[in-house]
């Protein structure tokens, strides 16, 4: 099974904290909307996976007409093996998704929203500079309920000058709507950023690590309470909800990805398109279907898999490390994860070692001391 997906690299306004490839001005619209049902036909050919999602992000691709949306939808099904289960999300803002553009959305064969809330506090989404409010937000899940039944909502923590009640409150507006998936992420400071200029001169001044922990741990026990899944670190979801296209990235499947600055994984090699909108035009007009490519090493691959695994429900499967890569990783793993199960970070259950909660917030400075760089 494969995924596409679809970067759509246009937003209304700059977030402070978003490093993604986008642009504000629709000047080439048209001639990127071309480029890329181009880049869906030729790279069709070189595709005999069944794909089992189609994932819209950017960018923002609510800012699409539904029926640009659809074009891309229906190329694909006439070009690639569809699965009978496909999942197609697309991922919006609060503030373009009409009660209008809803029925238009639902009249299509997209079966998932992801709705970029980020925050129900209006001075956070003023801090991050996002071009909605928290009213527009409550009134887009209300009408969005009455027309889908996946859903899910973006929600960041860790944001400057929270607390653990304003975090606590994000929540319980979650739950208010019974919605069956939320993806929540800490604030992170990325490089050429607002944010990290503001930071740099003060004028923000980033969350305590140990608040944001806090927030951390009571989203865990909280979303738990009421039976969410913690399937990936940034992810929870009602048994049955899971996101189709998280879960294939986090388990290293093979994913198509269309548009600026889009990545693909063939399961051996990524491959990148180049991160300027008029060069990708230029790009796809001589057949040119991706920027840069690199092959993973087994090193690479090994890295990889430790990153993801413990990042996930499903952790990392010992016996998978010596069929894979062999007995030297192997060793090299037990070797090194020794001293994370001693201090209760990480532990072996049901044949694979995950990650505890109190190891969950760590997972990535356990993965990075886990990895391979010489063997």
């Amino acid at each position: 099974m494969s995924g596409i997906y679809i970067h759509i690299p246009f937003c209304k306004q700059a977030c402070h904290y978003c490093n993604f490839h986008f642009s504000t001005s629709l000047n080439n619209r048209d001639s990127i909307i071309k480029s890329m049902l181009r880049e869906i036909e030729v790279k069709s050919a070189q595709c005999h996976d069944v794909i089992e999602t189609i994932y819209f992000g950017g960018g923002t691709p609510s800012l699409l007409e539904v029926k640009e949306i659809d074009n891309f939808i229906q190329l694909i099904i006439d070009k690639y093996k569809i699965s009978s289960n496909l999942e197609i999300t697309l991922e919006a803002n609060p503030d373009d998704l009409k009660l209008s553009k809803l029925k238009e959305i639902a009249s299509t064969m997209i079966n998932r929203l992801s709705i970029g809330v980020q925050s129900f506090d209006d001075r956070e989404l003023k801090m991050m500079n996002r071009s909605h409010k928290s009213v527009d937000s409550k009134k887009c899940i209300d009408n969005a309920t009455l027309f889908f039944k996946n859903i899910s909502i973006d929600l960041i923590y860790g944001m400057p000058e929270s607390n653990i009640k304003s975090w606590d409150n994000n929540l319980n507006l979650f739950l208010d709507w019974n919605l069956n998936h939320v993806s929540a992420y800490a604030l992170t400071v990325e490089p050429n950023t607002a944010l990290e200029n503001y930071i740099k001169k003060e004028l923000i001044i980033p969350l305590d690590e140990e608040i944001v922990l806090e927030q951390f741990n009571l989203m865990n026990n909280k979303l738990s309470e009421f039976n969410y899944i913690n399937y990936e670190l940034s992810s929870f979801a009602k048994d049955g909800y899971f996101s189709k296209n998280n879960t294939a990235y986090w388990l290293g499947k093979k994913f198509i990805g269309i548009g600026p600055s889009a990545h693909s994984f063939d399961g051996i090699s990524r491959s990148w398109n180049i991160s300027n909108n008029a060069l990708y035009i230029n790009d796809i007009s001589k057949n040119k279907m991706f920027h840069q490519k690199e092959k993973l090493t087994l090193k690479d691959q090994y890295n990889e898999y430790v990153m993801t695994g413990l990042r996930t429900m499903w952790g990392i499967s010992l016996e998978y490390i010596e069929e894979k890569f062999g007995q030297k990783f192997k060793l090299h793993f037990l070797n090194k994860s020794k001293k994370f199960v001693e201090s209760d970070l990480i532990v072996f259950d049901e044949s694979h070692f995950k990650t505890t909660q109190k190891g969950k917030f760590l997972s990535d400075g356990i993965a990075s001391e886990l990895f391979l760089i010489n063997l």
